[in-house]
């Protein structure tokens, strides 16, 4: 008779194939009715799991953060049962979990639209309101390979074959319709209420650009009614706020077939871009860095080498001359090892800081390419520290201050830390990595308040500290990393004579701040609604006459303005001046100046913020003072 532990620390005897649903009804009727699932041990299961020996149990509730998941999970299937009654000779792929909802990719012939959509989401809402059991049934591979081929199943075949000998597999019934999955799911539809189909996008399967391009349906599930239109509205807000269409408004950068996943930028974007990349010099240089710029096409032996080619592959872009295989740099690395190594170091010289803003070029499937936040081409902020392992903590102390002091120019409060692991694949002994993770988790409890463990996540050169910032819609971005590498330098031969006169490798800290400067601008248009702080605005001040006999005056207070250091120009177009500023305030101008008579005749100007704030007949040396402010 197994004995279980509840949370309470009650112990209690139950007899010999009890299920977690009969515990918790054990526990109480009002439980039972809420309970969707349960723990045996920390781990997941359905209600209708029995438990087999003493165990730790936990009834699971549809408003508990796992609840929420498990809900979510189960609307995925919903999708399937729902377009499988709608369009029967539809063959199902995967529906898993993501961050604040779901996706199932599909395999159709017809292609969906939002329309689509709200009838898929209507076939959702009757099969939820015959509150049938979800049925759980255990099988093995054999059982689950007939149940699918004989529906078709293609890719649900392909997944079983791939499954380990001796894992459990469970077919999950909703009434005609059946799926496979880990769970666990809802033992009945009536826990499934408040949910949205939000978009269809294309996904190859599995990931690979070689394979078949199927549908993506994506939806979100929250508790309540009042959570999941809190959420709608951020996402109305996100669309709204989407740098791609904020980019096409303001004129700052475009995309085309001809270069997919490479932006155009124009002259107001590469303005942000220039003077983003010109604070991130200044502060680099203040802190020690040489910056350096290395070839953008180096010999696949080197990326051999450096363990890149081999980890990193299929994301390479390759071309060959003469016989040789060259790759188009992923990435800045191996190449500043190379300028590391010219001339003979001392470990008088470390640490070495060499900084570079690296062109790197990655072949990103193109159905993951997003504008700016996942491009082909981009521009890394990258450095790497050359030290020795003693100068290691107060470099990675220095690297955590810097990183948040950029944050906050940038006006980013919320920033979380995160530790990321060593992965499956990587190089380098189990006592080089233990060594790497204690010497970061050390470092990271001396400097920050809190960070949180991210299982495998690591480099497969080392492990790595990530920095994830919070824009003004509650969406996470992760940006900066410090990455510790004690393996690269060995590989590629980098040394410098130690104080015993011996030759000795060098540590390697990879670092990046802003990470891809494309991908954070992008950041910060959607962050900002397209209405960037005064010193990053492309164009800060446009200065507007009313008639044709004001623009003297106002080509005056254009000179002093530009040459004041502030980036101006005029609208001297024949238009009204409500015309003009209505077109001004869409274009996010932070400040427009209005010249008309009262301001000609005062030798004053009058100024309109673009928050609507206006200033009536103040003095260009008031103005100046304002704006430096």
């Amino acid at each position: 008779m197994p004995k279980i532990t509840l949370p309470d620390g009650n112990i209690k005897n139950i007899p010999e194939n009890t299920t977690l649903y009969e515990v918790a009804k054990g526990i109480s009727n009002s439980l039972a009715k809420i309970a969707i699932a349960g723990k045996i041990d920390g781990k997941l299961r359905d209600l209708s799991v029995e438990i087999e020996k003493d165990s730790k149990i936990e009834i699971i509730k549809k408003d508990d953060e796992d609840g929420v998941d498990i809900v979510r999970h189960s609307f995925a299937h919903l999708i399937g049962h729902a377009i499988k009654q709608l369009y029967p000779d539809t063959k199902m792929a995967i529906g898993p979990v993501i961050k604040n909802g779901f996706y199932y990719d599909i395999d159709c012939e017809k292609t969906f639209n939002n329309e689509d959509l709200i009838l898929i989401e209507k076939k959702i809402n009757d099969l939820i309101k015959q509150n049938y059991d979800v049925v759980r049934k255990v099988v093995t591979p054999e059982e689950a390979l007939d149940v699918f081929s004989k529906r078709n199943e293609s890719y649900k075949e392909e997944i079983i074959k791939e499954i380990p000998e001796g894992e459990e597999i469970a077919l999950y019934y909703h009434q005609e319709y059946v799926d496979m999955c880990r769970g666990p799911h809802v033992p009945n539809t009536k826990f499934l209420k408040h949910f949205k189909l939000t978009k269809v996008s294309g996904a190859y399967w599995r990931g690979n650009s070689d394979n078949k391009m199927l549908q993506r349906i994506y939806g979100t599930a929250w508790d309540s009614k009042k959570e999941l239109q809190e959420y709608i509205s951020k996402i109305e807000a996100a669309e709204k706020n989407d740098h791609r269409k904020i980019g096409k408004q303001q004129d700052f950068f475009h995309f085309q077939d001809e270069a997919p996943g490479m932006v155009f930028w124009h002259s107001k974007g590469w303005t942000i871009y220039n003077i983003i990349k010109d604070y991130i010099r200044n502060i680099t240089l203040k802190n020690g860095y040489q910056e350096v710029n290395t070839p953008q096409v180096l010999d696949r032996k080197l990326w051999e080498k450096s363990g890149h080619w081999d980890k990193f592959g299929e994301m390479i872009f390759t071309t060959s001359s003469e016989k040789k295989d060259y790759a188009i740099k992923p990435m800045n690395c191996p190449a500043h090892v190379q300028i590391f190594n010219q001339g003979l170091k001392s470990y008088k010289d470390l640490p070495i800081k060499i900084s570079e803003f690296g062109l790197v070029h990655r072949n990103e499937p193109s159905g993951t390419l997003h504008g700016l936040m996942r491009a082909r081409q981009f521009v890394q902020d990258d450095a790497h520290i050359f030290c020795t392992e003693e100068q290691l903590s107060k470099e990675i102390h220095n690297l955590i201050k810097m990183t948040f002091m950029v944050y906050k120019y940038f006006g980013f409060q919320n920033i979380s830390i995160a530790l990321s692991t060593r992965p499956e694949k990587r190089v380098g002994n189990e006592e080089l990595w233990d060594k790497s993770e204690d010497i970061l988790k050390k470092v990271l409890s001396e400097s920050v308040e809190s960070f949180s463990i991210q299982e495998g996540e690591g480099a497969f050169y080392g492990p790595k500290i990530e920095f994830s910032l919070t824009d003004s819609l509650d969406r996470v971005w992760q940006c900066g990393t410090i990455q510790l590498d004690f393996s690269m330098p060995s590989a590629l031969s980098a040394s410098f004579i130690d104080e015993k006169g011996e030759k000795s490798t060098p540590v390697m800290i990879h670092r990046a701040i802003l990470g891809s400067i494309e991908r954070f601008i992008g950041i910060l248009i959607e962050h900002y609604g397209g209405n960037l702080p005064f010193w990053l605005s492309p164009e800060q001040i446009i200065i507007a006459n009313i008639t044709d006999k004001h623009i003297e005056c106002a080509k005056n207070v254009e000179k002093v303005l530009s040459e004041s250091g502030f980036r101006c120009s005029l609208d001297l177009r024949n238009e009204k001046i409500g015309y003009k500023i209505r077109e001004l305030i869409i274009s996010k101008i932070p400040y427009v100046v209005i010249i008309g008579d009262k301001e000609v005749s005062s030798g004053n100007i009058s100024v309109r913020e673009y928050d609507g704030t206006e200033h009536k007949l103040i003095s260009v040396k008031e103005f100046i003072s304002k704006l430096k402010q």
